[in-house]
């Protein structure tokens, strides 16, 4: 049997020596929310994160973490990024800024790095479960172990 290729952030986790859990999951090009991952997986949707990436209004990129439960808050999201508006960009902007498609959009092992927050109730578990960047493929990894790794702030994010 063919061994797994390890994804650039599992690449990125094991230079640094951080320690992580590996999940698959099948997808559908029909449902790639994070909430099919989280119940395929029979994993709490809100220990389950999504990277979201928005825009300022004066053109800077940010990533914000979230569980897949909820919403982000726009308002919320500006404020913690210094910004006075945020909006989402357009999925088809994603490959080229982040290198990762929708449904496989890591905080870890973007093209470039991005400001990036994590809601705040991130640190309520043990460990939370993330995009590996692929489609199909998670990470589990220590809430702060992510915040220190990628350099993120924790703020309140959700409506």
């Amino acid at each position: 049997m063919a061994k797994k290729s390890k994804t650039n952030a599992m690449r990125l986790l094991d230079q640094a020596g951080i320690e992580y859990g590996f999940y698959e999951y099948e997808y559908s090009e029909d449902d790639l929310s994070g909430n099919h991952a989280a119940s395929y997986l029979g994993i709490s949707e809100d220990e389950m994160f999504k990277t979201l990436v928005a825009r300022s209004d004066n053109n800077l990129l940010s990533i914000f973490v979230i569980p897949v439960s909820a919403n982000l808050d726009l308002k919320k999201a500006a404020s913690a990024s210094g910004h006075k508006k945020v909006e989402m960009i357009h999925v088809r902007e994603l490959v080229g800024l982040t290198g990762y498609m929708r449904g496989g959009c890591s905080p870890i092992g973007m093209k470039k790095p991005y400001p990036t927050y994590i809601d705040e109730t991130c640190i309520l578990y043990d460990r939370i479960y993330i995009s590996a960047g692929k489609r199909g493929e998670m990470l589990s990894i220590n809430p702060e172990e992510l915040i220190d790794f990628v350099g993120a702030e924790t703020a309140d994010l959700t409506k």
